[in-house]
């Protein structure tokens, strides 16, 4: 992608209605359309959904296309699309527009600091969809299902919410199990071939580009349904 297709699509950004932007790590507000500065911690539900329904947070969600086709397949819920980078935000958020999926948004920070812009217990549960597995040991503590992320979606989880992980690393998947077996945590489901059998979870079926691409590579899928306590 040119420096210029990239500028064209940051700008677009600052006008889409369902996506959300910090530029200041230490601010608590977000940029919204039009660059108005707004606070949604607390207030997804009444302030962008303007309804109850549950919260279901994608991290790391790329261009969206998870959590774009669980939006399409529950009306009756509503979804935080999260990632870091603009151009990949800016083509999930455009397809949400062009097809009317008013019960998502797409939210661009850092994970780390989602405790600023979601308040404790605001969402029903998380999705990990084929995260970056950060395979040097150096970097343990960016994978998504280390100790430091456990913490902090517990936090933001309603008592009792639940997180899923989908993965075709296995060194990822290890560290998974290790992870939740230390920290004591609840494993629900843990299926390390999804498609060898009837599905572990329904929603499994929404292909991605990066499944795709493990598929045709003979990668299998695997998959980790957990809570977390403390």
């Amino acid at each position: 992608m040119t420096r210029r297709n990239k500028l064209v699509k940051f700008t677009e950004l600052l006008t889409f209605p369902n996506v959300y932007q910090n530029f200041e790590l230490e601010d608590d507000f977000l940029v919204w359309k039009n660059s108005e500065k707004v606070m949604r911690r607390g207030k997804w539900a009444t302030d962008h959904f303007k309804n109850d329904k549950p919260i279901t947070l994608e991290l790391a969600c790329g261009r969206g296309e998870y959590c774009l086709g669980l939006a399409a397949r529950h009306p009756d819920r509503n979804f935080i699309g999260v990632d870091i980078k603009g151009a990949r935000i800016w083509k999930g958020a455009r397809i949400a527009l062009q097809e009317g999926l008013s019960n998502i948004a797409f939210l661009r920070t850092r994970i780390e600091f989602l405790h600023q812009y979601i308040a404790p217990g605001e969402i029903d549960e998380i999705w990990i969809t084929f995260p970056d597995p950060f395979l040097k040991y150096s970097k343990f503590n960016r994978r998504l299902t280390s100790p430091n992320f456990l913490k902090l979606y517990h936090s933001l989880l309603q008592e009792g919410g639940l997180v899923h992980l989908k993965t075709d690393s296995d060194e990822l998947h290890k560290h998974t199990q290790e992870v939740l077996e230390e920290q004591k945590q609840e494993i629900v489901i843990d299926n390390n071939d999804i498609y060898n059998g009837v599905l572990p979870h329904p929603d499994l079926d929404i292909p991605t580009y990066y499944e795709r691409m493990h598929l045709r590579n003979n990668k299998t899928i695997k998959y980790v349904q957990f809570k977390v306590k403390y």
